[in-house]
């Protein structure tokens, strides 16, 4: 009789532990966190796992129940096809939501797997159309597309610069093509024109030969689509080769990265890119916070992304509280109908999951770092 009730006690205590285990809600990050755009990766994981940490500091309860919050993150190297199995890797470890990837190279394949598994995915870097344009219930961006990145800088191009003759590079990634046919659609519809049209890929090291064919066209202003992994090699070469001439690029040259690996050579105002995103008055408090605390937290400044990644978990983690559940199919019409006030302004999302209202911040270089040039839509 004792032993059956020390027996019967045990198992209530066992029965009472699992009822107060809490849930653990995990969330998926995929970027290239090795590799030539490594610190864009390292930034974008970063910016997760700092609202991870808020959200398990804070206590968050969803359905009533208290739940931790888990990063599962995982590295695919900038490769497509590093990045489907790195999805599905996820998915197998049953994530309820997923952030990434980083390149809209990556993202757009892995999207398929997301979907098809019915897990939410918010990148907080993809700018590619494509991303979006799939008809996927289960994409969601946090940033602004190349359609309205590529518009700005064709605008800034011809009013903020005076550049009527440019030359247009892509590195042939999805992103890269993608943000200079836009750009290039912007521009002309300004009055600028494209005076010559080169490419090459995201692992090329020498550029000799286009520079000395951009050269021969006299042009204003060299466009590039790509990463400052190879915008900085290339205007160290423009250097070597006499050719004094701006560069305007997207988010993918962003940083102060491209000044050391242009070997210095990287004039003052020599660069202009644009970066999917940007706060202004009350809210640059907020995003000025967030740097602090990123610095304090990593002993590394904010390269672009991490604030947008930071927002991604945190819209997803609101989405699940609203809904009552983590289970992604709960709470994903709640996610695609969201009203979110983060660190990078508001999120919400329109019909195919792109963010409204999107901003865009200029910058231009001074001593091989950024500073704000305008925010514009």
């Amino acid at each position: 009789m004792n032993k059956q009730v020390v027996m019967m006690g045990a198992l209530a205590a066992f029965a009472a532990g699992a009822a107060g285990a809490q849930e653990v809600v995990k969330i998926g990050h995929a970027a290239a966190v090795t590799g030539p755009v490594a610190y864009f990766g390292k930034d974008t994981e970063n910016g997760a796992r700092m609202a991870v940490e808020a959200l398990n500091a804070r206590g968050v309860s969803i359905g009533g129940k208290k739940v931790s919050f888990q990063l599962l993150a995982e590295d695919d190297g900038g490769d497509p096809k590093q990045a489907t199995s790195v999805a599905q890797k996820l998915v197998d470890a049953k994530i309820h939501g997923m952030v990434g990837h980083e390149t809209s190279g990556t993202t757009i394949p892995a999207s398929k797997i997301y979907h098809a598994a019915g897990i939410p995915q918010i990148s907080p870097s993809s700018t590619s159309p494509k991303y979006t344009q799939q008809g996927f219930n289960t994409t969601f961006r946090v940033v602004a597309n190349d359609v309205q990145l590529g518009q700005a800088l064709g605008r800034y191009a011809i009013k903020g610069m005076q550049a009527k003759r440019v030359a247009v590079v892509d590195d042939r990634t999805a992103y890269g093509q993608g943000l200079v046919t836009e750009f290039a659609r912007s521009l002309q519809q300004q009055g600028g024109k494209v005076v010559a049209r080169e490419f090459t890929h995201d692992k090329a090291t020498d550029f000799s030969a286009i520079i000395t064919r951009i050269r021969a066209s006299k042009p204003d202003l060299v466009f590039f689509g790509g990463m400052s992994a190879t915008a900085g090699p290339m205007l160290r070469q423009m250097k070597q080769l006499g050719m004094n001439v701006r560069m305007m690029g997207g988010d993918g040259i962003c940083s102060d990265e491209i000044f050391k690996l242009s070997g210095g050579t990287m004039e003052d105002g020599q660069v202009v890119c644009a970066e999917a995103g940007g706060v202004q008055g009350e809210a640059k408090a907020g995003m000025d916070k967030f740097r602090a605390d990123y610095k304090k937290r990593f002993g590394i400044d904010v390269q672009i992304n991490a604030p947008y990644a930071y927002d991604a978990v945190m819209t997803m983690a609101e989405a699940m509280v609203k809904a009552g559940s983590s289970a992604p199919a709960k709470y994903l019409p709640v996610l695609a109908k969201i009203h979110y006030k983060g660190v990078t302004g508001p999120v919400a999302f329109d019909a195919k999951g792109d963010i409204r209202d999107g901003t865009i911040t200029l910058y231009g270089f001074k001593g091989g770092k950024r500073s704000v040039l305008t925010v514009t839509k």
